[in-house]
């Protein structure tokens, strides 16, 4: 395939003609959309729940591997399919039942972008700032530079669609390899275990599983068939899984691993780090250091940010939106600048309201993946599988198993998460009450555990007691 061609294919499934490449190229993409310095930070918020070194790595370590083991499962579904993922939940939830997960998952697609590409604006601000001191008291319009060449540059590898993305992610993650490691190096000195004591009992452990999930591949689940589905029909259903969370979670976890031994070695710089991550880190660094260092810490930003954008315009697709694949990327780019604008120029509280972003993100695609693993389960279990026509309009509309099994778990999870975000604090923990809220039980965010289960279970019994399914099968 042509990397300067625009993507012609939307949400019909690809033909056998157009697939290529094997299942380890699967690691490029997903080890470049994490490879982000502000994975540092999520060590340092691991830490913050009352862990110490080795619990918060071991906590750490299992929640981003069960997480990102549920987006390899889902990427087999690609792989089967030649379909995105979010048009493959017409299976689960019907044509027409299928649009409210799929709204949920653009939101969550459009406000991981607005996170990152702020992120990589603010970083970028900050070290131009630091490299040239007169420039310093011009924060705002060096910021808007920034945002501006960062968006621009999502919006463009997007636009051309999922070849340029699996050839620019590929180059970024050799070049954030290297320049990551020579980052560790040169902050060697600075990390160590000494200050670091466990202070919290079973929920903190619970609590560090639950988090590092949603820190990580609950918020990607939405995404996992996106990027397997061009691979050849043939392709094993375990290397494809396999790849997806190795690329996932190891890099990562090799950036938790360093937070949490920055917040042992030195607390000050680590607790500077979890508010504002990139500019704290390169305050350590020597000032040669700091373009590699700038381009290592935008480049993983942004390597997210395309990874997204390229997932929101295919929900935008499924969602019914009579438009090409590459006009609903910019209408999301559009989007992901206004939202930016907000964070950067007008919202003063962004780590809390990024904290209740995940917790409610993750309770909901905790539901959704439960019942999408579920019914693939099924259909291969029962001899079936996707085909042609899952995806038209003569498909059922509603599948109300799916459904209420999502909107149930749902809410339980909900109700069962707590929020230091004042305007969201309302909205979840109403099953819980305030000494609950106050305790371990809050701090560990339970309810998007109970949501995994609970809609998998849901699921599993509503749909074994009612009449099978007809065969449906997939289109545009």
């Amino acid at each position: 395939m042509d990397t300067m061609a625009v993507e012609r294919n939307g949400i019909n499934a690809v033909p056998e003609r157009e697939r290529h490449g094997r299942p380890r190229d699967l690691f490029w993409p997903w080890a470049g959309s994490n490879l982000s310095l502000f994975g540092v930070a999520f060590g340092v918020y691991v830490v913050g729940l009352g862990l110490g070194v080795v619990p918060a790595i071991v906590t750490g370590a299992v929640g981003y591997a069960l997480s990102f083991l549920l987006v390899g499962l889902v990427a087999i579904a690609g792989t089967r399919s030649g379909v995105p993922t979010m048009t493959l939940g017409r299976a689960p939830f019907g044509y027409q039942g299928n649009k409210l997960p799929t709204l949920f998952s653009y939101v969550s697609n459009v406000g991981w972008e607005i996170v990152l590409v702020t992120l990589a604006a603010q970083s970028g601000a900050e070290i131009i700032q630091r490299l040239v001191p007169a420039w310093r008291g011009a924060s705002t319009p060096i910021t808007a530079v920034c945002f501006a060449v960062a968006a621009a540059v999502v919006i463009a590898v997007g636009v051309y669609g999922h070849q340029m993305i699996m050839v620019v992610q590929r180059y970024l993650t050799y070049a954030f390899i290297v320049l990551t490691v020579v980052y560790m190096v040169l902050m060697v000195p600075r990390l160590g275990t000494g200050s670091l004591e466990t202070t919290s009992g079973a929920g903190g452990w619970v609590g560090g599983v639950i988090f590092a999930m949603t820190l990580l591949g609950l918020g990607w689940v939405n995404c996992g068939a996106d990027y397997s589905r061009y691979l050849p029909t043939r392709s094993r259903a375990r290397s494809v899984a396999l790849w997806t969370a190795l690329g996932g979670a190891l890099p990562p976890l090799v950036l938790l691993v360093f937070g949490v031994l920055l917040a042992g070695g030195d607390p000050t710089l680590a607790g500077q780090a979890g508010a504002n991550p990139v500019a704290a880190l390169a305050g350590a660094l020597p000032t040669w250091f700091l373009v590699p260092y700038l381009l290592t810490a935008v480049g993983g930003f942004l390597a997210g940010a395309i990874m997204d954008i390229y997932s929101s315009g295919l929900s935008m697709l499924a969602l019914g939106v009579p438009i090409r694949r590459h006009y609903a990327v910019l209408v999301d780019g559009l989007l992901m600048v206004l939202g930016g604008y907000y964070l950067l120029f007008v919202s003063t509280s962004f780590l809390a309201t990024f904290q209740a972003f995940l917790a409610i993100v993750g309770v909901v695609m905790a539901a959704w993946v439960a019942i999408f693993l579920v019914d693939m389960w099924r259909l291969r279990a029962g001899g079936r599988g996707y085909d042609e026509r899952l995806l038209r309009a003569g498909a059922p509309a509603l599948n109300w198993q799916g459904l209420v099994s999502l909107v149930v778990a749902s809410a339980a999870g909900l109700g069962l998460i707590t929020s230091a975000d004042p305007n969201i604090a309302g909205l979840v923990g109403f099953l819980m009450s305030d000494a609950l809220k106050s305790g371990t039980f809050g701090t560990a965010n339970i309810g998007v555990a109970i949501a995994l289960v609970l809609a998998g279970l849901l699921y599993f019994v509503l749909t074994a007691v009612a009449r099978p399914r007809r065969v449906v099968t997939v289109g545009d």
